[in-house]
């Protein structure tokens, strides 16, 4: 007898899901996405078909509809508990339901339930959902369409399992289901190339100024990674207002009855000359089993652990001479490498490098709740603001009990969130950087942490900005209510979006403006954008309002109060946007007789997670990482085997007791993080044979060449340093930035009328022309 392959369960039976086809209409910054799950029934008995899967946390789903036998369904968005009874009773009757609703302990997790589908029929369902799209640091606009779901965690007392602990796993490249995906882009500015992690078909341009494109997937893509496109524009930095009339028909005084408007701000002030030298800064890495799992799948990809680690050593290469620092390290439990903040010197600095060699992926399952709340309990340093970095892969199941932690705390310090590898959870990272004022940042694949931590870490150095904000000019009987905070933080060259309606009787002629202020330095800046009001049909501005004033108040301290579960209601059902208290649900009323037999749950496969790595429950094994290991089988079998790696074996730095670098061998071709790591805490460098190797000469030599006999070897090893990054490691300036403008700072209180020779002869050695004005002369 042949081997039973193809489009199967674990268990043999056929997967009901046949093919997911998504389209994507981007305009500029916003993404308006349709999906369609095609269903067909090939087993004897009525089935319900239930599809758990990722969705970006800003994700407003605001459609669901069904088409049965050429039968187009539209679906009610409902109260959950109300629809849960509808869809129940549906099946109880014979009828066919669908069901669609968000998770209620994380909202970037989306269920899909298709029930009493008969035997032998088909049937489609269709998902809309908008969202605003991030501009990276490069100025690439990123959509995402995410695949990959890990399990998350759910602490030990917590009395139910996370609804993704129960999904079926299909082995790489074996899921029974394929993707279609295709892109129109719209930019006003020119589109100039997309990039993708995934094949894709060549870019085509559909207007000759190239502001209109198409590109698609390539043909049979398995949809077991997640897709991201990254979209570069001909102008990103530009601010922005659209706006969009209200809908006709609805409720008065509602928000979608009124003028919405998107307002993009982009500010511009100075960067500071002088790095401030204050600050508490407290690092939280992630420990936890799943940490273990590789970045990407191509060969020799670090683990999430080890990229972890070298951006940790980066980034207290970077801090600034005069601060305090902690490092955190969790997972079912936690610990911190000081029993508080120390001063950042060179001793404190050299043990938190020593202990950093200890860290490693053994510390069982994700409890971030436990750490934060001993951070909060414990006293700040009076004049030092603190500054939170979290670094985790998001896997864990109580994301708003720790988003509401942070926000109950956003008074007393910034929080900025690093999402590491594929599957980390949207709604974790963005909600705690958005709760307390900080950045959210999410690395998969090839990406490098060690960019977007340094950015990061660049804002939070940045002087506070004070007194934000909005100046209206308005036409007469025309006011403004803010729908989305104003916010609490605002970051040099980072897009600011804010939502607005416009109330009273709006004339397609009337034009105004808006100001955005702020004080920054002691000195007040406006950026101004001018409105004109054009009518549209569309109702993506208002959804993705809705949604903000839904995330809004889902991570209010009063949260669960009558007065606000009532407002999220009303504004989830009168907008149509799904919340964690709604759901869209259909029933054909049209069979012309009840669905017979016995209804069977089949649940839909999700890709293997995480190349390969799963994590148990909080009641299972603790302090132990599992990894999943998948066979090249027919059947979707899973073989889970546990091993622990050796906290020494991480693949990108160790430092050694004598304070000379000590590099594993993937890293031994890297001269620049061999030259960081022996960059002392206060910025300069010692004149030394190590130094002199990465340079690419002896240490004799550079003494011989010395410009005269009487200047400090520290300042001539800094300025040959320095000079060095700015040639040979040019490329990774974002990486090396801050810790080399902490070298020009300690230049400049250490070499006096020496520095301008040094520079020269330096620029000798190297055979380099780095401009002296670089040094501040």
């Amino acid at each position: 007898m042949m081997p039973c392959c193809g489009l199967l369960t674990a268990s043999k039976h056929p997967v009901p899901l046949k093919g997911i086809s998504v389209d994507v209409q981007v305009k500029g910054f916003v993404a308006d996405v349709s999906a369609t799950l095609k269903y067909k029934n090939e087993e004897q008995n009525p089935l319900e078909a239930v599809f758990v899967f990722p969705m970006d946390a800003d994700s407003a789903v605001y459609s669901f509809e069904a088409l049965v036998d050429g039968k187009r369904i539209v679906a009610e968005i409902q109260e959950k508990k109300k629809a849960h009874q509808t869809y129940e009773d549906a099946l109880a009757q014979g009828k066919e339901a669908f069901l669609l609703e968000e998770d209620e302990s994380s909202g970037d997790i989306f269920s899909c339930s298709v029930g009493n589908l008969p035997p032998g029929q088909e049937a489609e369902v269709k998902l809309a959902f908008v969202q605003e799209l991030p501009v990276e640091a490069d100025g690439a606009v990123r959509f995402v369409l995410p695949a990959v779901l890990n399990p998350r965690y759910t602490p030990q007392d917590e009395q139910t399992q996370s609804v993704t602990a129960n999904i079926p796993r299909a082995p790489k490249g074996s899921l029974p289901y394929t993707l279609e995906l295709s892109v129109s882009l719209q930019s006003p500015y020119g589109i100039a190339r997309v990039e993708s992690n995934c094949s894709l078909t060549p870019l085509r341009y559909t207007k000759d100024d190239k502001t209109t494109a198409q590109i698609s997937l390539g043909p049979g893509h398995q949809f077991d990674r997640d897709v991201e496109l990254l979209m570069y524009y001909e102008e990103v930095n530009k601010p922005s207002v659209n706006l969009e009339w209200g809908i006709p028909n609805a409720k008065a005084d509602s928000l979608m009855s009124e003028t919405a408007m998107m307002l993009s701000f982009y500010p511009r002030f100075p960067e500071a000359e002088e790095q401030s030298d204050c600050g508490e800064f407290i690092f939280l890495i992630d420990c936890s089993g799943s940490m273990g799992c590789t970045m990407g799948d191509a060969e020799n990809s670090p683990t999430r652990i080890d990229s972890a680690k070298e951006t940790l050593f980066l980034l207290l290469k970077s801090l600034p001479v005069g601060c305090y620092f902690n490092i955190f390290s969790f997972g079912s439990t936690y610990d911190s490498f000081f029993p508080e903040s120390v001063a950042y010197t060179q001793q404190t600095m050299e043990s938190a490098l020593e202990k950093m060699k200890t860290m490693s992926d053994d510390l069982g399952g994700t409890e971030i709740l436990e750490p934060l709340k001993h951070i909060y309990d414990t006293a700040g340093k009076p004049g030092h603001p603190r500054q939170l970095f979290l670094f985790t892969d998001g896997e864990v199941r109580n994301t708003k009990a720790v988003i509401a932690k942070v926000s109950q705390n956003a008074d007393k310090h910034r929080c900025f969130g690093f999402g590491i590898g594929e599957g980390a959870s949207t709604a974790l990272v963005k909600g705690i950087s958005q709760a307390a004022g900080g950045t959210a940042e999410f690395i998969t694949g090839k990406e490098r942490m060690q960019p977007k931590a340094l950015r990061s870490l660049k804002a939070s150095l940045q002087p506070a900005v004070k007194n934000v904000s909005l100046q209206w000019t308005l036409p007469p009987g025309l006011e403004t209510v803010l729908v989305s905070r104003l916010p609490t933080a605002i970051f040099r060259g980072q897009r600011s979006i804010i939502y607005s309606l416009l109330k009273g009787k709006v004339d397609e002629t009337a034009q105004g403006a808006v100001s955005l202020e702020y004080t920054y330095r002691e000195e007040t800046f406006r950026n101004q954008l001018q409105l004109q009001l054009e009518k549209t049909s569309r109702a993506t501005i208002h959804r993705l309002a809705a949604k903000s004033l839904i995330m809004d108040l889902e991570r209010s301290p009063d949260s669960r109060s009558e007065e606000v579960v009532k407002r999220i209601l009303e504004t989830s059902l009168q907008s149509g946007v799904v919340s964690s208290l709604t759901a869209y649900v259909a029933v054909n009323k049209d069979l012309n007789q009840p669905i017979q037999g016995p209804l069977t749950r089949r649940d839909i496969p999700l890709a293997a997670v995480a190349y390969g790595c799963s994590m148990p429950t909080g009641k299972k094994l603790l302090g132990t990482r599992m990894c999943m290991k998948y066979t090249p089988r027919c059947k979707m079998q899973v073989e889970a085997a546990s091993f622990r790696k050796k906290a020494t074996d991480s693949r990108c730095l160790r430092v050694a007791d004598s304070g000379e670098e000590d590099v594993s061998p993937q890293c031994l071709d890297s001269p620049l993080v061999k030259l960081i790591s022996l960059q002392n805490a206060d910025g300069s460098w010692t004149l030394s044979g190590s130094l002199a190797s990465v340079i690419g000469t002896s240490e004799a030599e550079l003494k011989a060449k010395m410009p005269n006999p009487g200047v400090d070897p520290a300042v001539w090893a800094t300025v040959l340093a320095v000079i060095w990054l700015h040639t040979a490691g040019a490329e990774q300036r974002d990486e090396w930035e801050l810790l080399a403008r902490k070298a020009v700072a300690w230049l400049k209180g250490r070499a006096g009328a020496t520095l301008a020779d040094c520079i020269g002869a330096g620029n000798a050695v190297l055979k380099a022309s780095v401009d002296a004005a670089l040094f501040g002369l």
